[in-house]
C-alpha cells in the first residue's frame, strides 16, 4: 500500500509547476490588468517574459506558508529579492515588490488557502493544506 505525499515529498520545481496549472485551471484566482507591465521588484529592469508568472510566484508562495507559517508580506520580499545592479557601484541586495506579494495573499486568503495567523504572517488553512497534498499526490504518481 502507498503512503501518502504530502508536498515535503515531491521535488519543488515539479509542485510549483503543477500546483500553478492547477490554480490557472480552477479560475479562482484572477489576474490583475497591471501583470504584463509590472516589474517584481526595484531591483528588476523589467517585466517577466512568461505570462504565468503571476501563478508560479502564487504556487510558490502558497509552498512557503505550507512548509514554514507565519510569513508575512516583509518575509516574502526578502526572500523573492536578489542583487540590485548599481552601474559602476557596487551591487548590493535589493527587496522584491510588496505589492506583488500582497495582492497574491490577498487571493489566496479569498480563496481560503491561507489565513491570518494570530501571532503574525499567514498560515495554511485545512483545505489549503488539502488542495497542496492532493496535487502532491498527483505529481508522486506520475513520477513513479
Amino acid at each position: 500500500m502507498a503512503t501518502a505525499r504530502t508536498v515535503k515529498d515531491v521535488s519543488p520545481h515539479e509542485f510549483v509547476k503543477a500546483y500553478a496549472a492547477h490554480l490557472k485551471r480552477s479560475g479562482k484566482m484572477e489576474l490583475p490588468e497591471w501583470t504584463d507591465i509590472v516589474k517584481t521588484g526595484v531591483l528588476k529592469e523589467l517585466a517577466p517574459y512568461d505570462p504565468d508568472w503571476y501563478y508560479i510566484r502564487a504556487a510558490s508562495m502558497a509552498r512557503k506558508i505550507y512548509l514554514r507559517g507565519g510569513i508575512g508580506v516583509g518575509a516574502f520580499r526578502r526572500i523573492y529579492g536578489g542583487s540590485k545592479r548599481n552601474g559602476s557601484r557596487p551591487p548590493h541586495f535589493g527587496k522584491s515588490s510588496g505589492s506583488v506579494a500582497r495582492h497574491i495573499l490577498q487571493q489566496l486568503q479569498e480563496m481560503s488557502i491561507i489565513e491570518m495567523d494570530p501571532r503574525g504572517g499567514r498560515m495554511i488553512t485545512s483545505t489549503g493544506r488539502r488542495d497542496l497534498d492532493q496535487v502532491a499526490g498527483r505529481i508522486a504518481v506520475v513520477a513513479s
